[in-house]
């Protein structure tokens, strides 16, 4: 979480604290100790293991009413997902936190911590002129943060428009020839999702 917002989610020194659900699959009985090493360590707050029934439904249920519940914060949302490698996740989510304060922004970021997959969700006010402004000007750097990383512009939600122009940034001219060249036989005509996910010549 960057920018941390009061009550909760910041620490009495000011820096952040982070949530991480995980689910494991495999036997019944082995989640717990597959799983808590994993989340312990160092700045752990709290640790909460649910193996089964009315416990997991719960914290299911929290991950499940996250993204709602931000715009009860702030009715704009910018909700991008990026992925970078699991051992760079601190970076990304430390680079994210900057940006928040660069930007005086509120950014809130979660996601699938197994493979690295975090949404980055910038909250502003769309009626304010300035806020909309930093936070569309703070997009492009969660992008660039992200590949300098070594990671790439989405695992779920796709190119489309909003990260297209970095797709020359993320793959190499050859690549994207590739790309355009399938684009070019499978839709000869240009009109499945036009104008997206490939950049203009």
């Amino acid at each position: 979480m960057a920018r941390p917002l009061q009550p909760g989610g910041v620490r009495a020194d000011g820096s952040a604290a982070y949530a991480a659900l995980c689910g494991v699959a495999g036997q019944r009985g082995h989640h717990g100790v597959i799983g808590a090493p994993a989340a312990e360590g160092d700045g752990l707050l709290a640790l909460d293991v649910a193996m089964e029934g009315a416990a997991r439904e719960k914290l299911w249920a929290a991950r499940k009413a996250l993204s709602p519940a931000l715009r009860s914060i702030a009715p704009g949302k910018i909700n991008e997902d990026v992925v970078v490698p699991v051992s760079r996740i601190p970076d990304l989510v430390a680079g994210v936190q900057a940006l928040a304060h660069d930007y005086t922004l509120t950014i809130v970021t979660f996601g699938h911590a197994g493979n690295g997959n975090l949404h980055v969700n910038i909250l502003y006010h769309p009626d304010d002129a300035d806020e909309n402004a930093r936070a569309h000007a703070a997009l492009p750097k969660i992008f660039e943060l992200t590949l300098a990383l070594g990671g790439t512009l989405s695992g779920e939600h796709g190119i489309g428009l909003a990260k297209r122009d970095f797709m020359a940034k993320a793959f190499t001219p050859e690549t994207l020839a590739a790309m355009r060249a399938i684009k070019a036989a499978l839709d000869p005509d240009g009109i499945l999702n036009p104008g997206k996910v490939l950049p203009p010549v």
